[in-house]
């Protein structure tokens, strides 16, 4: 028979071994890596996610965060290099890459925050400092920002950070320059408009001159053509009436004839004061055209 002292102990050793295994061993989960810490001397670092072991009651484990991590930055005044003063509002993204060396240097994400933050706002006076207004808010944004993120990353190697992306999100001139740069640079626009409202102008006009031009010089070979044509056909038409008149001259004044009475009796209000026996009339007489023929002495009425 177990006498009761030697339950007790049994029991107190199984409570030890518990709390023994339990302080042995540590997970480590898909957003985190851990840093092993014995009496304040970092002794392993454990990326990889899972269950994992170290000494109890002496070792310490550190989480660290794994992710991507966001840095908001106040905004600040940055001055260009054409002494314009601009109000930048940017972030940066970055991640710890080396949890030693973080832990080492310094230690906790706060103390990350704010050391980035003044390394931050150094990268942007320096980049902005060397541009101009315009290629700030408008032409080199990009490159800038990716200059920025390459000084910035250079300068957090040595704390175990890595800078992922920087952005600008938004470049302004201060509230009492913006009005009057507003003004500027609209009349500076009105000008260009201008310009290029001249310079359409006088090209129109150049268009206009040459498009007359050619059409002068259009209707003028077109009409030469067309005197040419018609005296070509005056002239065929003068031989046709030259030979035709050469075939049967009869014919030829008949046909001269009803060509006068069609054209000379057309309208309606066209009057006329001839003489009956006038030569316009000598087909209505005689359908020869021939004026009668004068009575001879032989058939004269005698006396």
């Amino acid at each position: 028979m177990r006498s009761p002292v030697a339950g007790i102990v049994t029991l107190i050793l199984l409570f030890i071994v518990v709390i023994v295994g339990y302080s042995s061993i540590f997970t480590v989960s898909q957003t985190e890596q851990a840093l092993v810490v014995r009496l304040g001397r970092p002794v392993d670092v454990v990326s990889e996610p899972g269950l994992n072991f170290k000494a109890p009651f002496i070792d310490t484990v550190i989480s660290i965060d794994k992710r991507i991590l966001d840095l908001e930055n106040p905004s600040q005044e940055v001055i260009a290099s054409d002494q314009k003063r601009l109000v930048v509002d940017a972030f940066a993204r970055y991640r710890i890459k080396n949890p030693l060396r973080f832990y080492q240097s310094i230690g906790s994400i706060q103390a990350a925050n704010i050391q980035l933050t003044t390394l931050l706002n150094a990268a942007l006076r320096r980049v902005l400092g060397e541009v101009t207004f315009i290629n700030v808010v408008r032409d080199e944004r990009e490159n800038l920002m990716t200059r920025i993120r390459d000084q910035l990353d250079r300068e957090s190697d040595q704390y175990g950070i890595q800078v992922v992306d920087v952005r600008i999100r938004r470049a302004d001139l201060p509230e009492q320059n913006s009005q009057a740069v507003y003004k500027r640079m609209q009349t500076e626009r009105e000008r260009e408009a201008q310009e290029f409202r001249a310079q359409g102008g006088q090209k129109a006009q150049e268009i206009r001159s040459k498009a007359d031009r050619e059409a002068t010089v259009i209707v003028a070979e077109a009409n030469s053509t067309a005197e040419q044509v018609r005296g070509a056909g005056d002239a065929e038409r003068n031989r046709l009436f030259a030979e035709a008149y050469g075939r049967d001259p009869d014919f030829f004044a008949f046909y001269r004839s009803m060509t006068a009475y069609e054209t000379g009796l057309r309208s309606n209000d066209t009057r006329f004061l001839l003489r009956p026996d006038s030569e316009f009339f000598r087909f209505f007489a005689n359908p020869s055209g021939h004026p009668p023929a004068a009575p001879s002495a032989s058939a004269a009425p005698k006396p």
